[in-house]
């Protein structure tokens, strides 16, 4: 386990770059003092921002490169202007070079997985990674899977990523078998596509130590807690999780209104602020912000584009975190078990961005 948790910033990524990535690991800094960083892109945007904070920059090491990856660049052609010169490249190749433990970016979503798998290759048995993410329920934290790395998939990548998940809810959560339910339209067998039915059908005949199957879930079961791993192909997942921080925001701006509406509610809040400000840090997507690659020969985190800096923060939390929990190497083994139920998948389509 290494002294200082080494931390590379794609500090161009996201919709507006250094003036969010920079503040944002300045948070991180102080909840994790053991960290350090290496800053890739615009060395006078990021001095700019690093004179603001002494610490950071103490903890710091600028590369230089202007060049960055623009939300809009399809992963081909990410992969054809930016390679080896992209801040965001530099980022994830410093993990495979051994100078980072992982790679923070809130760029392009499909521009950062065509480069992290062309750069890291993909753990033995996996031909498509995911995006997968801690997911707060009534019943405590979920993983989810896929939430946007690639679109589609038949019924082997599903238990693919079936095995990845449970994997990482048994290290997270200290499960010797985690639940593990596949996101549909309804949770009788015959509903959904046929590999959804499939994938549960072989689910249940493999009968796999390393995960209890529960069965189809619902949308509503996410935010329940049924399993402490929901599955989806990226498509579907990604759209639950943009579905989700939509409602939790609008129902922050209903409260919002509502409670300025009259007097008798500013006084009913003055009593119960404490109780809506519980309210508003659960429904806060800056907090759940911060998606692990799963499947890749390193350790990348991805970010929200149009975070702030708090919940940029948070994304480099997951990075510090699945480090200092050995996240990789303990689901390398508990992938060993069973490297039979990783068929191989067909290839990735492009992104969800």
């Amino acid at each position: 386990m290494p002294q200082k948790v080494r931390i590379a910033l794609d500090a161009m990524g996201g919709d507006v770059g250094a003036s969010v990535v920079i503040p944002g690991a300045a948070i991180s800094l102080t909840r994790h003092p053991d960290s350090e960083f290496l800053l890739f892109g615009d060395r006078a945007l990021i001095d700019a921002q690093l004179a603001k904070y002494p610490a950071l920059k103490a903890a710091s090491r600028v590369i230089h490169t202007d060049v960055a990856v623009s939300m809009h660049d399809k992963p081909s052609q990410a992969l054809r202007r930016g390679r080896k010169t992209s801040s965001m490249w530099l980022a994830i190749d410093s993990v495979k070079r051994g100078e980072a433990d992982v790679a923070v970016s809130a760029g392009n979503t499909g521009a950062l997985m065509a480069m992290a798998r062309f750069c890291l290759r993909t753990l033995q048995g996996i031909d498509r990674p995911a995006i997968a993410a801690v997911w707060p329920t009534m019943r405590g934290d979920s993983v989810v899977l896929d939430l946007g790395a690639t679109i589609g998939g038949d019924a082997h990548h599903l238990m693919a990523l079936a095995v990845m998940g449970s994997a990482m809810a048994s290290v997270l959560f200290n499960l010797e078998r985690p639940t593990v339910g596949l996101l549909n339209i309804g949770a009788e067998e015959i509903k959904g596509h046929e590999e959804i039915r499939e994938a549960a059908e072989q689910l249940r005949a493999m009968n796999l130590p390393q995960l209890e199957y529960v069965g189809f879930v619902e949308g509503d079961g996410i935010g329940k807690g049924t399993a402490d791993v929901i599955v989806s192909e990226g498509f579907s997942g990604n759209i639950a999780l943009k579905a989700t921080e939509g409602a939790a925001r609008q129902i922050s701006d209903f409260l919002r209104a509502e409670i300025s509406k009259s007097w008798m509610a500013r006084i009913g809040y003055l009593f119960a602020r404490g109780a809506f400000k519980a309210l508003r840090d659960k429904l806060d997507p800056s907090k759940s912000n911060g998606g692990v690659l799963l499947g890749l020969n390193g350790v990348v985190v991805k970010s929200h584009g149009g975070t702030d800096a708090e919940g940029f923060a948070y994304a480099v939390d997951v990075g510090y975190e699945t480090v200092r929990n050995d996240l990789l190497a303990k689901i390398n083994r508990i992938l060993n078990r069973d490297g039979g139920a990783l068929a191989k998948a067909p290839a990735a389509q492009e992104a969800v961005s």
